[in-house]
């Protein structure tokens, strides 16, 4: 297992991607919860998790963030308020360096795509978030139904 450390420090520094949105904002939970939903599209179908950094300028540096409990608990409930369906699998977790702290949300593709926030379904193109288009819906549902065996059509494990 890799420290997560290995995984976040060079996405600070790297462009944000279809795998990482990085924001100053601590209280935008709409933009939060878009992005959480896009990465567990998985649009372009790594069959990686995205990141979400909260205290990250657009140019990977810090903005000097305290992460604080609160807003920790802020974002687990995000996956708790109902809103984004199925529910999202995410970690949420804090990384603390000497010019700022890092909230970050880790959020694992969904198996039952398309996932929806507010009946949205958003997805990552690029560096950019936005609504997907009906061809997009469909090729969502596509991996849903093909992800959706029944048992004695899955693969033995052992």
């Amino acid at each position: 297992m890799t420290d997560l450390n290995d995984e976040i420090l060079p996405l600070l520094t790297d462009l944000e991607s279809d795998r990482v949105e990085r924001t100053i904002s601590t209280n935008n939970t709409d933009k939060c919860c878009e992005a959480i939903c896009a990465f567990s599209n998985d649009m372009p179908g790594h069959r990686q998790p995205g990141y979400l950094l909260i205290g990250v300028n657009d140019d990977g540096t810090l903005s000097g963030l305290n992460v604080s409990d609160r807003l920790l608990l802020n974002l687990a409930n995000i996956r708790q308020n109902g809103q984004i369906q199925p529910l999202p699998f995410m970690v949420v977790g804090k990384k603390s360096y000497p010019t700022g702290d890092v909230a970050y949300v880790k959020v694992s593709p969904s198996s039952l795509p398309p996932v929806r926030y507010g009946g949205v379904t958003w997805i990552r193109v690029g560096p950019s978030k936005g609504k997907a288009s009906a061809e997009d819906e469909r090729l969502l549902s596509e991996r849903r139904a093909s992800s959706a065996m029944t048992f004695d059509a899955q693969p033995c494990q052992d």
